[in-house]
């Protein structure tokens, strides 16, 4: 994992070493920040980087912002100028990373978002980094995960559907318990005891011929990536979608069953609280979702050339 030489902070790009906060910030402090990750997919052939739906994800940001009363100084279309520009001062020839955040930077200790009187003030920053990234989760064999004991954070407490950075404690606790388990991943319930998501990302199942995924008031983040699979298995594969509950033991006996998110991208599930799935191995429609949403990713399929934003590093200064 290799970090890149350039990042951006605040209004300049910067070297990724000069990229320095104080230990007082109250991002720092309290997480006070929202953040998306984004991949772009390398090309080799076409010489050409990808950024894969980076509109949508500096949308979501916008959104996660307004949750944690944040006024970015930036609109979309100017982070994503930000994002072209920093990858080509970078130009990875691999595929990448993009971390953008939103950062409450004030220097200040009390963990109120808002300021009153004569110490009212917008203190947001903003920062871009990125680094070679291949695999976050196997996307070949099928992963081992659990049911945690953990529960996913609720809407009423830190909201999901923000990318907060604070609340991915949340997501640590429950990765750290299953993988002192033996398990590659978890599994959140939420408090009335439906299926969640994963750790970081979106579950979904097969069962009976049809695709399944939580609904969004089951406490998930509203993922990029999992509407993107639901399109993909409507329109090339036929499949009929559900978005609904889905009860703990349902996961037993699902026919398949695989995570989808910008990091973990399709990566199938082979065993749940030790109950085999399938055979144990990635199934033929999570297979085929993974060969379609690839040649999207790596911008061979032109139905879906309006999901990229492709970079091409010719007539870029050294």
């Amino acid at each position: 994992m290799a970090i890149h030489e350039y990042s951006f902070l605040g209004k300049d790009f910067v070297k990724f070493e000069d990229a320095k906060i104080s230990v007082m910030t109250h991002a720092f402090l309290y997480g006070t920040a929202v953040f998306e990750g984004i991949r772009a997919y390398w090309n080799p052939k076409k010489g050409q980087l990808n950024l894969l739906q980076a509109r949508p994800h500096l949308e979501r940001i916008m959104n996660s912002c307004k949750i944690l009363r944040m006024e970015p100084y930036y609109s979309v279309d100017e982070m994503l100028n930000i994002i072209i520009e920093l990858m080509k001062k970078n130009k990875p020839e691999t595929d990448t990373y993009i971390r953008p955040s939103w950062f409450k930077s004030a220097l200040r200790i009390g963990p109120s978002l808002v300021t009153k009187g004569a110490d009212a003030e917008h203190d947001e920053s903003f920062v871009v980094t990125s680094l070679d990234l291949g695999d976050y989760l196997d996307t070949q064999k099928g992963l081992s995960v659990e049911v945690t004991s953990w529960r996913r954070v609720s809407d009423n407490a830190i909201p999901p559907r923000a990318k907060v950075n604070g609340s991915y404690v949340n997501t640590a606790l429950a990765k750290a318990s299953s993988m002192l388990a033996g398990f590659d991943d978890s599994i959140f319930l939420t408090e009335e005891g439906y299926v969640s998501e994963g750790s970081a990302m979106n579950f979904f199942m097969i069962r009976g011929g049809k695709l399944i995924t939580s609904l969004a008031s089951d406490n998930i983040l509203e993922g990029i990536t999992r509407s993107f699979v639901a399109r993909l298995a409507r329109e090339e594969l036929g499949l009929e979608v559900e978005f609904r509950q889905i009860n703990r033991t349902e996961l037993y006996l699902a026919d398949e069953a695989f995570f989808a998110g910008t990091g973990a991208q399709i990566a199938p599930i082979g065993l749940i609280d030790n109950y085999v799935i399938g055979n144990g191995k990635a199934g033929s429609i999570t297979l085929k979702l993974q060969e379609i949403h690839r040649s999207i990713c790596q911008g061979e399929n032109s139905k879906y050339a309006d999901q990229l934003t492709p970079i091409n590093y010719q007539n870029v200064l050294a």
